[in-house]
């Protein structure tokens, strides 16, 4: 009887019975076999953006009309104040700004490691080698009686591979991690874009307002000086005693204390644009010149809550972030299967150099094998719960940068708006001043009243001032901060300047549209009496055409007069 013959099994029976193996004994994972085919033969879940609270519209949108829904000057809205001044710091900040280069270079190194995880796609380790040496065996030592060569050289020279298979999708999740992580870093790009351009133009509100300030001190000083004048009149006069004096030149010292605090907020302001425009600590004032407090247009194009999702960078990022984190889950769940890995070596090695080459010099290996991490303690597992609970937190981390986009949308246009209006009311308020003190003076003049009233009035009058440039300032922070709070700005990476950016298409307001000089009545000429000199206005200049400014440069910008205090209104009360 001929002996039975054993049954063999085929290549492709081999490999199901590999394949069944390897799904059941990875049924110890996280990711079932479904979800494994579903995800396109990958381990951990497949990101989905998450839910964000968002408003369905603004707060006072239904309640007033100067509200837009329009989204058309978002991208460029600091050209909306019209000041060419503004939109040369912009363009030069842009250009110039250091915190921007930096985020430059990480969006480089982003970019660079989303590379590097490619090439872990192909095989991991590709090297070639070579060398030679000559080797001397002892023959003093056992078992040394049968070298035949005592002396002899090798060559060698070969190539070897190493290739961890990505059948769980380890390194398709490291793609897709790299892939998040440089978008998270051009949003971070953009971010910095935003904030630079909204930095700088509250820089130069700021310093616009500073300069208001003291134009304005300076202005009351010289009415002040007037009062002092008459004071020291009467006194020589002997109409009245020295405390009239003293009293006038008590609030005089007041109001010019004003100067100094002003000029350290202007000083301070310049160099917050130097440190912007990336150039050390200069004066800018031959630069900047003088000019306005940037006028806010009537009407705020802001969109609707729901384009902050897509619009705003760092709501952008924080959600990128979240995608990152979920292929860190993947990438983590990975280390629960068996890594299946394919590693072989080409080798020629002969004893002489014309021998290397001839077939028989050839050697090598090459195979499959696997490396699985058993007897870990839960360490795998609790890696894949440490990711997922960063994951969790991520998507709470961008659910609250959403809130907070909304909140500081809703701030600044209650700021925005609120402070017109306390506007409207403080230069109401000055005007009405103005006319109190004029009519005080003269009553104090003629005898009719006492210096306390006149003080007391000329007092309130510097500080209603002093608030409603204030508020002035605050209308164009405000502007500027409904912007920051959108996202407006980034685009300026992808279009060139525009025409209208650069150039102004109507000279600014001045302060004599809204606050007139007060006059004050001088003194009665006696023989102990000496008229103060009448304060001279500065006549405003004529604005023809206000170059293209460029920065930084030495060149004097066109002046705008010392008059440089805006009002809501054209016509005052």
């Amino acid at each position: 009887m001929a002996p039975q013959r054993r049954p063999t099994t085929s290549r492709s029976g081999w490999a199901m019975v590999l394949v069944a193996g390897i799904v059941l004994l990875g049924a110890s994972g996280c990711t079932s076999l479904d979800e494994y085919l579903r995800n396109g033969f990958q381990v951990g879940p497949d990101y989905g953006r998450p839910p964000a609270p968002i408003a369905d519209h603004w707060i006072d949108s239904g309640d007033n009309p100067r509200l837009l829904s329009d989204r058309s000057s978002i991208a460029d809205w600091w050209t909306l104040f019209n000041d060419p001044v503004l939109n040369g710091l912009v363009r030069s900040a842009y250009q110039q700004n250091l915190t921007v280069r930096e985020a430059g270079f990480r969006v480089l190194a982003a970019r660079a490691s989303r590379r590097i995880a490619v090439g872990n796609l192909f095989p991991q380790t590709q090297t070639g080698n070579g060398g030679f040496t000559r080797e001397a065996l002892s023959t003093a030592s056992a078992n040394t009686s049968f070298v035949q060569d005592r002396f002899y050289s090798i060559w060698d020279y070969g190539f070897s591979l190493a290739w961890e298979l990505d059948i769980w999708g380890r390194y398709r999740r490291a793609i897709e991690a790299a892939d998040a992580n440089l978008d998270v870093s051009v949003e971070e790009y953009d971010g910095v874009l935003v904030t630079l351009i909204a930095d700088v133009a509250s820089s130069y509100v700021s310093y616009r307002t500073a300069q208001s300030q003291i134009e304005l001190a300076t202005r009351s000083v010289k009415l002040q000086e007037i009062s002092v004048s008459i004071a020291k009149a009467r006194y020589k006069g002997g109409e009245t005693s020295k405390i009239d004096v003293d009293q006038s030149e008590a609030i005089l010292a007041q109001t010019q204390a004003i100067i100094p605090q002003q000029e350290i907020i202007l000083r301070q302001a310049n160099n917050s644009l130097c440190v912007l425009l990336g150039i050390p600590t200069t004066d800018l004032a031959p630069i900047l010149g003088e000019g306005p407090i940037p006028k806010a247009p009537v009407d705020v194009a802001v969109g609707l809550p729901a384009d902050l999702l897509r619009r705003r960078p760092d709501v952008r990022q924080a959600e990128r972030e979240v995608a990152a984190q979920s292929a860190e889950i993947g990438i983590a769940e990975t280390d629960l299967y068996p890594l299946i890995s394919i590693t072989g070596v080409l080798d020629y090695n002969g004893q002489d150099l014309g021998n290397l080459f001839r077939s028989n010099a050839f050697a090598g290996t090459i195979g499959p094998s696997f490396k699985w991490n058993i007897f870990n303690y839960g360490r795998i597992r609790a890696n894949v719960e440490l990711q997922r609970a960063e994951f969790q937190q991520l998507i709470a981390a961008y659910q609250q940068t959403v809130l907070t986009a909304n909140q500081e949308v809703e701030n600044g246009i209650v700021f925005l708006f609120k402070s017109e209006e306390q506007a409207e009311y403080l230069l109401k308020s000055v005007l009405a001043d103005q006319e109190a003190v004029s009519a005080a003076v003269v009553q104090y003049r003629d005898g009719l009243a006492n210096f306390t009233s006149v003080a007391l009035l000329e007092q309130d009058l510097v500080d209603q001032q002093v608030s409603y440039v204030d508020t002035l300032g605050n209308v164009a922070l405000g502007f500027v901060d409904i912007y920051r709070a959108l996202g407006g700005g980034w685009q300026i990476r992808c279009q060139p300047p525009s025409e209208d950016e650069m150039y102004a298409t109507e000279p600014p307001h001045s302060l004599s549209d809204s606050l007139p000089f007060l006059e004050l009545p001088l003194p009665n000429a006696g023989a102990n009496q000496q008229a103060a000199p009448k304060p001279e206005s500065t006549p405003k200049p004529k604005v023809e055409s206000v170059p293209k400014v460029t920065l930084p440069s030495t060149a004097p910008s066109e002046p705008s007069g010392v008059e440089a205090l805006e009002n809501l209104e054209k016509e005052a009360p």
